[in-house]
């Protein structure tokens, strides 16, 4: 037995690679620095999903535009009620709405239905009026639009770059609970859900929010040393450095940071907080290779996930949905996958309970 399946085969796969030994992650045959920042997230998809819907055309743009658009008509009258929940729940239980199909139109819809969710709730909390979908725009530009109101070039190129980056990333737990369901031939709606389930648990889905939180408690650059300092003679974890599968530099950490730089060259950014968090990026490196010289622990996904997206103008409390309208395209083409084996997942367990007396 494998205690967490630490090292276990689950799956064959086509569609994402991660290497942790070396520091790669690749998607479909394509290292994620050839993606992330030069690809918008509907091609992205496209290369995810291709061979697993015969009708895929060459251009998703059109289809998840008029996708948004239905959603959003759908969802519509429900956004009072999900309004009243916290971010994710309501986008959640938006989401359970959508049919539970397994062809090409289920699957737009339930990429489209957490970005119109999400974008409207936030829209709501801002006191603005949900925006329906522009159909015409792209997936990244249409969700700042419709949360914020307006939106950039700029903008709309940082988060295609987080959703790209996010797309998928191998048998994780939210993906691996959305095979599990799709091996009983459920539909892609089942899948997804199941899929937000296991996104929900902060072990999975809740880190970046909190690498907010150090950087407001450290203040300015000159309290780092001290701050981190403290926090490990603690034992506390420093949010935003370390990973599981990662044992050198996380690559998707240093695809967001391309993103925040262009960004930042663009003055969409605040320079002092990108200073602090260099400061506070570096000086924890140099503090955890003194602190745990046996245990490389290099800077992950969530320290700029966090940058990136406060500084599209996400609230903390919303990242996790966020990373699930990006992760919500690997879900899918993970249940394709898992359908088309044919095989239902079904490990065993070994019982180490009481034995009746009458077996003994």
């Amino acid at each position: 037995m494998s205690d967490g399946l630490e090292n276990v085969v689950a799956a064959e796969t086509v569609l994402s690679d991660v290497d942790g030994l070396a520091g790669r992650l690749v998607i479909r045959g394509l290292p994620l620095s050839a993606l992330a920042g030069s690809v918008p997230y509907e091609a992205a998809l496209a290369l995810l999903w291709d061979g697993f819907f015969p009708e895929l055309p060459g251009d998703l743009a059109p289809a998840l535009g008029a996708a948004r658009r239905d959603v959003f008509d759908q969802l519509a009258p429900h956004l009072d009620a999900a309004a009243d929940q916290p971010v994710f729940d309501g986008m959640r239980s938006l989401v359970s709405r959508m049919e539970d199909g397994t062809g090409l139109d289920a699957a737009l819809r339930l990429v489209a239905a957490p970005a119109v969710a999400l974008a409207s709730l936030l829209a709501r909390r801002k006191g603005l009026a949900p925006s329906a979908p522009n159909p015409a725009l792209g997936h990244s530009a249409d969700i700042l639009r419709m949360a914020n109101g307006t939106v950039t070039e700029e903008q709309a190129l940082g988060l295609d770059s987080y959703l790209v980056t996010v797309i998928d990333h191998g048998l994780n737990a939210s993906t691996f609970a959305a095979r599990v369901v799709a091996s009983t031939q459920a539909g892609l709606g089942s899948s997804v859900l199941a899929a937000l389930g296991a996104l929900k648990g902060p072990l999975h889905g809740g880190a970046p929010g909190p690498v907010l939180d150090m950087l407001d408690a450290i203040g300015t650059p000159g309290n780092a040393a001290s701050w981190i300092a403290a926090e490990l003679t603690r034992g506390e974890r420093l949010m935003g450095f370390g990973h599981r599968i990662y044992r050198v530099r996380d690559p998707r950490a240093d695809a967001l940071n391309a993103a925040i730089g262009r960004l930042r060259a663009s003055g969409a950014v605040d320079a002092a907080r990108m200073d602090l968090a260099t400061t506070v990026e570096t000086t924890a490196l140099a503090a955890l290779a003194r602190h745990k010289p046996d245990r490389p622990l290099q800077t992950n996904v969530e320290f700029y996930t966090a940058l990136l997206l406060e500084a599209l103008g996400f609230p903390r409390d919303s990242f996790t949905a966020v990373f699930a309208a990006g992760r919500v395209g690997g879900w899918i083409a993970h249940s394709r996958e898992q359908a088309a084996s044919g095989r239902l997942i079904r490990p065993k367990s070994r019982y180490i309970g009481p034995v009746p007396r009458e077996a003994a």
